[in-house]
């Protein structure tokens, strides 16, 4: 590819996959350089020792975005990932997004147990000891709150951060017992479909859980990361349930009783369904569509300069892997198939990634995401066409960042 292909650009100034490479040995995407010499500051004196535990750079500091609180209760409340600063596709633990409904108890594992009991051959017991001598699996997956995005149902559009509009999502590494190794060991009774999970928090989180789902890849998680589960996330344990609205992941995970049927208690009545624009309800729709998002460039930033940019951000699913996602810069009129940074998980998110030219035109950038199964991620009218005006759960419409001429970017609705 020459300097000529690549101005031949597609429409809204997106390049070809591979055009960033050929702009950078062309010279297009840089400048020399000359080496930094030992005149900087902290080239003259010894850094700072090792410490116990790692500290970001004074220059990197990076924090959640406080996103949600009651007015009446302060413990309970919502904070996100900062997405449009980071890269990858595993959150740090401590920029992981965080939702509470009475506060962060403080869990002395020595004095916690997880009790299985119900429609079961025997009633079980373990401690946080018994768990961590069972065999664990290690896998990657995004966790997402199920109001995630939900900002963008309101009637007008927020100017607003990525993160702060989106930033109830994250991925990380999970490592835990399979959870049927401990409902084989109760021993479950044949009529049994639902499992009732029920946190050690001072609102007593409960929710149900299909049997079905229960048995495929649901584990009870002890580490996320590496390290030990924080406690906001759940510290000693909770449940983990892939490609599931958040809220069915319990934290605090004190018990699991096994029953016929669900329990219809508050958290899956009064909240976490979804009103329907027939004005039925549906309960215990827990697959979180496909959906994704572009990070970077995206709302509240500023392009400082014209020309090559990298457009990049996040797919997931909760049915399948990602197979595809495509990009536009014109507002959905046109798309070009973006790359994947790395082969993609299921029910974990990718990252994607396509250069893109710009020169000052105003331009309206989008993503649509493909799974698997043949999903496909719906453009916002689409999204809410299913739901009550009152209804804000499992949104996962298409999300659109105007750029403008004088290359500000703000939250837009196509």
């Amino acid at each position: 590819m020459d300097k000529d292909s690549i101005n031949q650009v597609i429409e809204g100034g997106l390049l070809p996959r591979r055009a960033l490479l050929k702009a950078s040995a062309l010279g297009l995407a840089g400048s020399f350089v000359v080496p930094a010499r030992a005149s900087q500051d902290w080239m003259t004196h010894a850094g700072e020792p090792q410490g116990e535990y790692g500290q970001p750079s004074p220059f990197a500091q990076l924090k959640r975005e406080q996103t949600g609180g009651h007015p009446l209760g302060h413990a309970a409340g919502s904070s996100s990932t900062p997405l449009q600063d980071l890269n990858g596709t595993i959150t740090p633990n401590s920029l992981h997004f965080e939702r509470h409904h009475s506060g962060i108890p403080a869990i002395d594992p020595a004095r916690h147990t997880l009790t299985i009991y119900g429609d079961v051959r025997r009633q079980l017991q373990f401690s946080y000891e018994d768990l961590l001598a069972y065999p664990m699996e290690t896998h990657q997956y995004f966790l997402e709150c199920s109001g995630n995005s939900f900002r963008n149902t309101l009637n007008e559009p927020l100017d607003l951060t990525a993160g702060s509009l989106n930033g109830l999502v994250s991925g990380a590494e999970w490592t835990g017992v399979p959870l049927h190794y401990l409902l084989d060991e109760a021993g479950i009774d044949s009529a049994a479909r639902w499992v009732i999970a029920e946190g050690a928090d001072a609102a007593g989180m409960t929710r149900s859980l299909p049997m079905k789902l229960a048995l495929d890849n649901v584990m009870v998680a002890l580490y996320q990361n590496g390290e030990p589960l924080r406690p906001a996330q759940g510290y000693p344990m909770r449940l983990f349930v892939p490609g599931s609205e958040g809220n069915i992941s319990v934290k605090w995970l004190q018990s699991l009783k096994v029953q016929g049927m669900p329990a219809y208690t508050r958290d899956e009545t009064a909240k976490y369904t979804d009103l329907l624009a027939n004005g039925q309800a549906e309960m215990f729709s827990l697959a979180m569509g496909v959906k994704s998002l572009i990070t970077s460039p995206s709302g509240k930033m500023t392009l400082n300069r014209k020309g090559i940019y990298e457009v990049t951000g996040l797919a997931w699913s909760g049915a399948a892997a990602i197979r595809g996602v495509e990009i536009s810069a014109d507002g959905g009129v046109t798309w070009e198939p973006a790359a994947l940074q790395s082969a993609a998980r299921p029910m974990a998110l990718t990252r994607f990634r396509l250069p893109w030219r710009w020169v000052g035109q105003s331009s309206i950038l989008q993503s649509r995401a493909t799974d698997t199964q043949g999903n496909i991620q719906p453009t916002r009218t689409v999204a809410l066409a299913r739901y009550s005006a009152a209804g804000f759960y499992h949104y996962n419409g298409i999300q659109s960042w105007h750029v403008s001429n004088a290359g500000v970017v703000k939250n837009v609705y196509v």
